[in-house]
């Protein structure tokens, strides 16, 4: 498990340094390389800049929230297949049905786990033919 995300880039956007601390952590004991973003003009250009293979936003943040910051990687011709999840505390239907309107992959209630971060990673960034599911 140590390694199950080597060679995938995962951008993290949240506002909250206990959110993108804890992630980084999950994620790169994981084996990921972690790209942290503190709000979504600094994702939006960390998104260019990087090219993660997904991206993990936070819904509730000052600025540009995380539904803004969805829509306009969903909209870019270059990142409009880049899987986003959306990271928020209140999960409501409302919530998940604005959330799919801007086009994001999955929701995550935080708190998060390693396990349901690594889970959504994987599902979300390997081909059914890559995933060496050992002896699950």
């Amino acid at each position: 498990m140590s390694d199950s995300l080597a060679g995938i880039s995962v951008l993290l956007i949240d506002d909250s340094n206990t959110i993108r601390r804890s992630g980084e952590i999950f994620l790169s004991q994981a084996g990921a390389k972690v790209i942290l973003a503190e709000d979504g003009f600094d994702g939006l250009s960390k998104v260019v800049d990087h090219k993660p293979d997904i991206i993990f936003v936070d819904v509730m943040m000052p600025r540009l929230d995380g539904y803004q910051t969805c829509a306009l990687i969903k909209n870019h011709r270059d990142f409009h297949e880049v899987p986003v999840v959306m990271l928020t505390s209140k999960d409501t239907l409302f919530d998940r049905a604005r959330g799919k309107l801007v086009g994001s992959d999955q929701y995550l209630t935080k708190p998060f786990s390693k396990k349901s971060l690594i889970e959504a990673v994987i599902a979300h960034t390997q081909q059914y033919e890559d995933v060496d599911y050992g002896n699950q």
